[in-house]
Parts: structure tokens; sequence; C-alpha cells
């Protein structure tokens, strides 16, 4: 019987294929060498509760059956090793350690691309030099573990490195230069909460590609190297919680691409450079926690996608620019404790959709100026110890929908205002003025109160009944006013289990009178406080026994009253200092009673 050309033809293919090796139609198995590596790692490994490794069996193929391994199909060469201990997806979150160190034959994985052993939060020890000798390797992730050591200088033989993040660890040492001039290729690179230290390499500069750079909670010193601006792809910049001083080099400005600058924590000086101008990317700029001194920058107002700006706690003084009120994609202003003076400038009011807007701690003065009205998404308002000399709270903050307003120490007089009683204001701190009057019956309307400071003012009278409506009311300080009356109003006031359970109340320094409610234990309202200041005033009676067994109270002051009888017995460990000068109290920790 005669055979087709066809059938011949693939008879011929049959025939070869079954000549060729098996590699032909089936994966390589796994590099002995790769294997002894892996297994020497395993070896290290004291303690795997979630059995990560627990695949890595000697018997079996360590590119097929090992569980985090991938390994090259034509080669058999492992090119990802990937143990992270937090991984998952959105129905299972794994989080878990193991404990052990590196092992040093890590470094003959020679094919190795990718090498994750993040989040085991156990591994201990140096990262060994011989990691130098993984020239393929793209992607180390070793953070979130307890590794020591320095960066080893061998890392300048990793070129091809793209990531790397060492974080969260224990590492110290400082940066090896020559590490920065060889690894160019990087795009990312993670060396936060460790104790790096020594001067920011200048060579950080050949880094081009670079798009994030996170070195903070270290002990980096000297100052930002002016080859920062060199790159040009960077996305986040974060040097915070260092010890770098200096000044902020010009050539900063440069970083066009730059959306979050967080350089706070540290001892920068000198004044802000007009190049800030030149992030035309940037929305998160916070700067606050350094030595920073002389004006903002006109050229501050040209940053158009800016969201937030926070700049506090420094030395900046001189007017605010009224540039300012150019960058309408403002969400926050933080340019609290710097010495900030002249008034507020009007043209903040076009900042239209500006969530909060905190000035405290300066010297301002002036009108503020009524243009802040149209500022319709305003939450927070702190212009709190500046020198405004308010006659009164302006009348056109009703406009506002404040969830906090703060105007502490700004010279505020008068009595409070009628349109706080249908306010939504939640934290409201008017302490530190020369408010007068009673205390208005409708306060009980301001029911979203939850922290409320009237302190250091001239109110007088009693506590209005209607104050037990204020069912969300946390933190009270009413202490040196004039106010009088029993305390009924506030320790009895309502409360929404567990909002409004008070946390803290602080009546010192008035002329409040009668008892203490000897029951005072069973109101819901105080059933969690942590501190009770009662001090100079006119209490009488003996101190109820449920006041010293309330569970969570750890601050108690009832000195310079005119209580009396014997201090009863509790668990709680007040000073002394808490019971004296009330001339009829005896008793621990007060000196025993007379029975005579």
């Amino acid at each position: 019987m005669e055979i087709s050309i066809h059938s011949k033809t693939f008879l011929l293919s049959f025939l070869f294929i079954l000549s060729q090796p098996l590699s032909f139609l089936v994966s390589q198995a796994c590099h002995s060498v790769d294997r002894q590596a892996l297994l020497h790692f395993k070896r290290n490994i004291i303690s795997d509760p979630s059995k990560l490794l627990h695949s890595w069996s000697p018997s079996s193929d360590c590119c097929s059956a090992w569980e985090g391994v991938v390994c090259d199909s034509s080669s058999g060469r492992v090119v990802k090793l990937s143990r992270p201990g937090l991984s998952g997806d959105n129905d299972f979150i794994l989080d878990t350690y193991m404990s052990g160190s590196l092992s040093p034959f890590l470094g003959n994985l020679s094919s190795l691309q990718l090498l994750d052993l993040s989040n085991l939060k156990n591994l201990k020890g140096p990262i060994p030099p011989e990691f130098g000798k993984l020239s393929n390797l793209t992607h180390l992730f070793l953070d979130t573990n307890k590794l020591t050591g320095s960066i080893p200088w061998t890392f300048q033989y990793v070129f091809r490195l793209e990531k790397l993040y060492l974080g969260n660890n224990d590492m110290s040492g400082s940066v090896p230069n020559s590490v920065f001039e060889a690894v160019s290729s990087l795009l990312e690179l993670g060396l936060s909460g460790n104790r790096f230290s020594g001067p920011i390499p200048n060579s950080i500069g050949n880094l081009v590609l670079l798009t994030k750079l996170e070195l903070q909670g270290n002990k980096f010193s000297g100052t930002i190297p002016t080859s920062i601006g060199k790159l040009k792809s960077l996305t986040y910049l974060d040097l915070s919680q260092n010890r770098i001083g200096g000044r902020l080099p010009q050539s900063i400005g440069g970083l066009s691409e730059l959306v979050l600058l967080y350089l706070n924590h540290n001892k920068i000086t000198g004044a802000i450079p007009s190049s800030i101008s030149g992030l035309a990317s940037l929305r998160f700029c916070q700067l606050s926690e350094n030595k920073l001194t002389g004006t903002l920058p006109a050229s501050l107002g040209q940053l158009p996608k800016i969201e937030r700006l926070i700049f506090e706690n420094n030395r900046l003084s001189g007017k605010l620019p009224a540039t300012i009120g150019h960058l309408t994609t403002l969400t926050d202003i933080f340019f609290a404790n710097n010495h900030f003076s002249g008034m507020i400038p009007s043209s903040f009011g076009n900042l239209h959709i500006l969530q909060t807007l905190d000035l405290s701690k300066n010297r301002l003065s002036g009108q503020i100026p009524p243009q802040l009205a149209k500022l319709q998404m305003l939450q927070t308002l702190d212009l709190s110890s500046n020198p405004l000399r308010l006659l009164g709270i302006p009348s056109w903050f009703s406009k506002f929908k404040l969830f906090r307003l703060l105007l502490a120490k700004t010279g505020v007089k008068g009595q409070l205002p009628m349109w706080l009683s249908s306010s939504s204001i939640s934290i409201l701190d008017l302490s530190g003025n020369a408010l007068a009057g009673k205390l208005p019956h409708w306060i009980g309307n301001m029911t979203n109160l939850s922290f409320l400071n009237l302190s250091n003012n001239a109110f007088h009278s009693s506590i209005p009944a209607e104050f037990k409506n204020l069912s969300l009311l946390m933190d009270l300080d009413l202490h040196s006013n004039k106010f009088s009356g029993p305390l009924d109003s506030i320790l009895s006031k309502q409360s929404q289990d567990p909002l409004g359970q008070f946390n803290s109340i602080d009546l010192s320094n008035n002329m409040f009178t009668g008892p203490i409610d000897e029951h005072i234990g069973e109101e819901p309202a105080m059933a969690s406080i942590k501190s009770i200041i009662l001090s100079s005033n006119k209490l009488t009676g003996t101190i109820p026994k449920q006041l010293l067994d309330l569970k969570d109270l750890q601050e108690l002051n009832l000195s310079k009253n005119q209580l009396h009888g014997v201090i009863p017995p509790h668990k709680a460990s007040f000073p002394t200092s808490a019971f004296m000068d009330n001339p009829g109290l005896c008793g621990a920790p007060l000196p025993p009673c007379n029975h005579s």
C-alpha cells in the first residue's frame, strides 16, 4: 500500500521529535546550584509558623513544586523568589513572619530578577555582600524586618536594579557613594525607618530615572545636595525626620514632576527659595518642624496644583503674600507657630475649596477680611494666639459651615454671639479672651459640641439646665471664670453611648457651690472619664465614694474647696495635693482623722 506524501512528512516529524532531548517538550528542571542556594536559605530559617517554605522539599523540583519560586522555562534558573510576610487579595490577607537570617548562598542565584522577603518582621543580621553577585536583579524588597549592618558596597555591581526597598529595619552606617554612582537604573529607592547616617551622597544626582525617594526616619545629616535637581522624573521625595540642615537648594525648583515633598522634622535653615515656583506638579508640601526663616516668596502663588501647604513650627516671618490667593486648588493651609505679621490677605477669600486654615500662634493683627466668608468648604479655622484685638466674633462667621473654630487668645470681647446656637461646630475654643456675661440658655442647642473651652474669660452665674442637652460633649474646660451654682447640669448631662461620655472636665478657679452628687458614678456621662479638676471652688459636703471609684479616672484635683469628712478608701493612686486645703477633710492620703 502506497504511503501519501503528507503521511511521510508526519512520520518523519514524529521520529524527529522522539530523537530530541526531553527538554524540547517540558521545562528544564531546577538548576542544582539554585536548588542548593534555596535549601541553604531554608536551613537559616529557624521559625516559619505559616509554613511559607513547607513545599521546599529536597525530593521535589524547585521550579515546579516550590511555592514562591519561579524559573526560566528554558534554562531552569530561578528568576523570582517571593515569600513576603504580607500578601493576599481582597478576600484573604496573610500576615505572618519568619525568623532567621539571609543566606549568602542566595548570591548564587545568578539569574534572579526579583527577590521579595519583605514584611517577614524577624529576619535578622546583615545583608550578605554576596548579594552583589546578583547582576540580573531588578527588584529587591527586604523592608520591614530586623536587618542590621550597612548597605554592602558590592551593591554597586547590581547595576540593573530598578526598585530597592530596605525600609523599616535596623540598618545603619552611611550610604556608599559608589552605589549611587553605579546603579543609575534605579526607579524607586526606599531606605526609611532605619538608622542610616552621614550626608546624602551628592552622587544621588546620577539616579536620573528615579521617581520615588524615601529616606525618612533616619539620622541623615549634612545638607540636601544640589544635584537633587537633576532628578527630573522624581514624583515622591520624603526626607522627613532626619537631621538634615543647611538651606534648601535653588535646584529643588527643577523637580517639575514632583507631587509630594516631605522635608518636615529636620534642621533646615534659611528662606524658602523663590525657585519653588518650578514645582509645577506639586500637590503636597510639608516643611514643618524646621528652622526656616525669612518671608514666604511671592512665587509660592505659582504652584498650579498645590493642595496642602504645611509650614508650621518654623521661624518664618513677614507678611503673608497675597499671591497665595491664586492657589485655587488649595485644601489645607497650616502656618501655625511662626512669626508672620500684618493682616490676613483678603485674597485668601479666593481659595474656594479650602478646608483648613490654621494661622495660630503668629503675630497677625488687624481686621479679619470679610472676604473669607466666601470659603464655604472651610471646616477648620484656627486663628488662636494672634493679637487680632477682636471686638467680638464677626457676625459674618455665621456664613461658615465650620467643624472647628478656635479663637483662643485673640482679644475677643463681649458675649457669645447667638448665631453659634444654630451652628454645627464640634470643637470650639474661645479661651483666654475677655468674654463676659452668663452662659446663654441656647448653649443647649449646640448639640454637635464634642470639645468646649471657655476658660480664662469673665463668664459668671450658674450653668443653665439646657447644658444637659450637649449629648456629644466629651471635653469641657471652664476654668478661671466666675461661674457659680451647682455642678448638676454638667455632671448629669445626656450622652449617646459611647459618644458623649466625658473624657475630661476642668472647672477649677470658679465659684461653684454645693455638694458633689453621691451617685456621680451612675451618671452615663461619667462612665469613662479620665480627668476631673474641681480645685479652687466653694464645694461643700463629703467626697462621694463613687467619685473615687470611677474606673478610668487618672487625674483628680479637689483641692482648695470646703469639703469635709473622711476621704473614702480607694484603689486609685491620687497625690496628697489633690485633696489639700479642704479644712475638714482627713484620711489617706491626708493625715488620719482625729476621732477623740
